[in-house]
Parts: structure tokens; C-alpha cells; sequence
């Protein structure tokens, strides 16, 4: 029985050639996908601590200090309420806030922060803020305002409740942060 000719023995070389650049390419997809992995982390966790660097910087610290001059929500409410239609900065002081956990849930909403990064860093105080600011939201424009902050404490209550945490605030234990 004669060995193989010339022409099989090209082929089985060249499919062997073939068969390795393959491999060789699926191992560099799955390597750049990897990297691009990384760098979608590496974005995100600087998102992630610019955006929580905020919440420490003199304006958000100096509407914190203003929201805890207020024995309650409801004082608050009012307060606000009466900035706003006095034009008062006091009005654009406390907004400052809001804005931030509007921009916070629009940035979760579309993917650019993680939730999981929220419920451990926010969980509960979310929460608490979104129940402080509530008889204020509702004297401005009814139960609309800030509709992703609202979209973003309710997925978050969820999760709390799934994990078993008790994610309602009692209003009478609500007191100003300091």
C-alpha cells in the first residue's frame, strides 16, 4: 500500500497550519476581551470614586449641614418650600442634593454604575434620604419628582427585602443626618 501523495500531504499540513492560527486567534479574542473587561472596571471604579468623592466636597457638606437644622421632614418641607418661592439660595443649596441622587440613579439607569456598587455603599441610607426629601418632593411637583432617584430607591428596597434586610425606615425614628 503506497504512502500518502505529495497533494494529502500539503493538505494535512496545511489544515494543521489552519488549525492552529484558529486556535491562536480564539486565544487572542478571548484575551482582548478580558483587557477590555478590565478597562469597563477600571472606568467604572473611577466613576464610582469620583462620584462618591462628591457627596464629601464643601457644597453637598454644606447642604448636609442645612438639611440637619431641620427637626423633621416635614419642617424641612416647609422650609424649602418657602426658599423656593422666595428665590432664597437656601432653595439652591438644598437642591444640590437631590441633583446628586437624580444623577446618580440616570448614571445606574444606563449602566455606567454598578448597583450591586450602590447597595453596599448606599443600601439603607438611599433610602433614608429619599424618605427625608419626600413631603418636600410631593409639595413641589406631586409624587413626579426626581423620577429616577424614585425608580432607584424602589429597585433598591427590593434588594434589601430579597436579602432579607428590613428596608423601610420608620418615619418616627427619622432624625437629620449629621
Amino acid at each position: 500500500m503506497p504512502g500518502p501523495n505529495w497533494a494529502e500531504q500539503v493538505t494535512a499540513i496545511a489544515t494543521a497550519v489552519g488549525a492552529i492560527g484558529l486556535l491562536g486567534a480564539l486565544g487572542a479574542a478571548v484575551f482582548a476581551g478580558q483587557q477590555v473587561k478590565e478597562a469597563r472596571k477600571s472606568r467604572e471604579s473611577q466613576i464610582a470614586a469620583d462620584f462618591f468623592r462628591r457627596w464629601n466636597e464643601d457644597s453637598l457638606v454644606e447642604t448636609r449641614r442645612l438639611v440637619a437644622e431641620f427637626d423633621s421632614k416635614e419642617d424641612l418641607s416647609e422650609a424649602f418650600q418657602e426658599f423656593i418661592a422666595s428665590n432664597a439660595e437656601e432653595a439652591y443649596v438644598l437642591y444640590r442634593e437631590l441633583d446628586y441622587f437624580e444623577q446618580l440613579a440616570a448614571l445606574e439607569h444606563v449602566g455606567a454604575f454598578d448597583f450591586e456598587l450602590i447597595k453596599l455603599l448606599l443600601g439603607r441610607t438611599l433610602i433614608g434620604r429619599w424618605e427625608m426629601w419626600q413631603p418636600s418632593l410631593v409639595a413641589m411637583s406631586g409624587a413626579g419628582g426626581y423620577p429616577m432617584f424614585s425608580a432607584l430607591v424602589s429597585k433598591m428596597r427590593v434588594a434589601l427585602d430579597s436579602a432579607g434586610d428590613e428596608a423601610q425606615a420608620d418615619d418616627s425614628s427619622w432624625s437629620p443626618p449629621s
